[in-house]
């Protein structure tokens, strides 16, 4: 049935009939006009008007109900990272806004597009301490690309529209809007919902300058051991074809972000492995030593270069970058290429000469192999009874053949799977990056697996970080989210441990942590499992978790005190990055 029938009021407009309709079932009409298919979120009763409302769009859009808000905006973040997509996320007002705030945070600093619509009090009642009211504006400004309050019904088309132009624009982000509830009740004249395609005082992509574009290709063609470093914004600009066609014109070694793994698969030639502190040795050691280093869509976080003071002094620097306030934020450049890397990366490409750095590319392999001996061969193989994190990815690669989503809690489980996880495929690397939030993995697994039910997901989670969000156990038994959960349980909190142990003398304080059995909990909400201790079992249980046709749990107990290295120290130079 057609909802707006159901609410038509025809009247006229001078000679044009306009169709009355409420707030809330403006809000959906927007959705639909944006072609959202899923939205994840949980009621409450300054957002019931908008659920009512929901009650008739079921045939039109899929709602999944999380078991806590931080699980709904994870799991937005999921969907958006594989599919390409806009999340949406519904919450009501007070906590259950104010719940949203650590993954608004998180897509914040992860550049991910999101859209919340939180329920709010009366609009009369704004500022009286009503119940379940706080002023979440001010609250989510830090942590929003942009918020606001409609406390008119005749806004919500245009606030929605304007919402997820700018979610998904530029450099991409969440938004926020909040609308009272008089405003979703309230029926006025609805016209229809037309996206927006431009803001007046919103430019989201600068202008490309040529004169930037030959500059930066004149520093390449002299360098004789140039390096690319790509970050999440090959991605989010679907610019993967246009960075490989420059990077294999030009011969150039590159080496990813954590948010850049998957813009080039991971066996590609001149792919010479991860950047930062737990990053491969060669890409950190030679971040030093290269004459001309090109950045493309990665913002210089701290984790990637260590001491600023001792960070690559010896380079001329070329920056590719949608947002101009990254540009000489962190690091100062020689060449500033403003700009979406999907339109910049071709012009540079065109004026780059054909270059093979052979003896350069060669460096990286001969540092490559000393850390196959120091660190990745035991491992990955390694010659004790005690299984490694990075035997279980190795195993993990073999069955999927690195065609799997990979989706990761924070910790040491998280430097593990993305220094080893194989990816052929873009937007297979789901994790929280710069926030680095425990509690991320379950649910934004169930959200990614939303946006790529096509795919396997895989989330590789941690005995802390699952028990953050464990509740979201219960979203996939109602909604049946095909997640295959593998916790790598080694009974510490691990990266926590790592540094005391190297920098704190071995004082263990509340690093121990005392976990349920896993299998029982998730049998509880009726999804198998297993657990094991052995590596003998290894191999097996992996194939019949993948194998099983639904969500699956398997926990694999880990070492208790093995560590991940290559670590660059903090407060230490990318170059001085230890092997042990």
């Amino acid at each position: 049935m057609n909802t707006l029938e159901i609410a038509k009021d025809t009247t006229q407009q001078g000679n044009r009939p306009t169709t009355q309709i409420s707030g809330s079932q403006a809000v959906l009409e927007a959705l639909l006009g944006e072609g959202v298919d899923t939205v994840f979120g949980y009621p409450g009763g300054a957002i019931m008007p908008i659920y009512d409302a929901l009650y008739d769009y079921n045939d039109k859009l899929r709602h999944i109900l999380v078991r806590h808000e931080q699980g709904g905006i994870h799991a937005a973040q999921g969907y958006a990272r594989t599919s390409g997509r806009v999340g949406v996320v519904f919450a009501t007002s007070g906590p259950g806004a104010t719940n949203l705030v650590t993954g608004l945070a998180d897509a914040m600093i992860d550049s991910n597009p999101i859209v919340c619509v939180t329920g709010q009090v009366f609009a009369h009642l704004l500022g009286t301490d009503a119940f379940q009211e706080t002023d979440v504006i001010n609250i989510t400004s830090p942590v929003t690309k942009w918020n606001y309050q409609v406390t008119d019904a005749c806004e919500i088309p245009m606030a929605l529209a304007k919402a997820f132009h700018i979610a998904r624009t530029g450099r991409p982000g969440p938004v926020l809007i909040d609308i009272t509830k008089n405003a979703q009740l309230q029926l006025f004249a609805y016209e229809g919902y037309k996206p927006c395609h431009h803001i007046r005082s919103y430019r989201p992509k600068p202008i490309v300058r040529k004169e930037y574009i030959e500059q930066a290709s004149a520093l390449i063609n002299q360098a004789k051991r140039p390096f690319v470093l790509f970050g999440q914004g090959v991605i989010l600009g679907k610019a993967e074809a246009e960075f490989k066609a420059f990077i294999e014109k030009a011969g150039i070694p590159a080496a990813a972000t954590v948010m850049g793994l998957s813009a080039l698969e991971t066996d590609h030639h001149l792919h010479v492995g991860m950047l930062g502190m737990h990053g491969n040795y060669a890409p950190n050691v030679l971040t030093n030593e290269c004459d001309v280093l090109i950045a493309i869509g990665m913002r210089f976080d701290d984790r990637v270069t260590g001491r600023l003071d001792k960070y690559a002094k010896q380079a001329q620097i070329v920056h590719l970058d949608i947002d101009p306030a990254e540009i000489d934020k962190n690091v100062k450049t020689a060449v500033p290429v403003w700009g979406d890397c999907k339109e910049t990366l071709p012009l540079l490409t065109e004026l780059v000469e054909s270059r093979e750095h052979t003896e350069w590319l060669a460096h990286f392999r001969k540092l490559e192999q000393e850390e196959i001996k120091e660190v990745i061969q035991e491992e990955l193989n390694p010659t004790t009874d005690i299984m490694t994190m990075g035997e279980v990815v190795k195993i993990l690669n073999d069955l999927t053949g690195g065609e799997a989503v990979v989706v990761t809690d924070v910790g040491q489980h998280q430097m593990v799977a993305c220094r080893y996880a194989k990816f052929n495929r873009s937007k297979s690397n789901v994790t929280s990056g710069g926030l680095g939030t425990m509690g991320f993995g379950l649910p934004a697994a169930i959200g990614a697996w939303y946006g790529a039910p096509d795919r396997t997901v895989v989330a590789i989670i941690g005995d802390g970080g699952i028990q953050m969000t464990i509740q979201e156990l219960g979203t996939i038994m109602q909604f049946g989210a095909k997640v295959k959960i593998l916790i790598l349980n080694n009974e510490f909190l691990g990266m926590v441990r790592q540094w005391q142990q190297l920098f704190h003398d071995k004082r263990y304080s509340f690093v121990n942590i005392t976990s349920p059995d896993f299998v029982t909990v998730a049998q509880g909400y009726g999804i198998p499992g297993r657990s094991i201790r052995e590596r003998k079992d290894l191999k097996q249980a992996l194939s019949d978790m993948l194998a099983h046709d639904g969500a699956y749990l398997l926990e694999v107990m880990v070492g208790k005190e093995n560590n991940v290295f290559p670590m660059v120290p903090q407060g230490s130079s990318v170059a001085e990055i230890r092997l042990k």
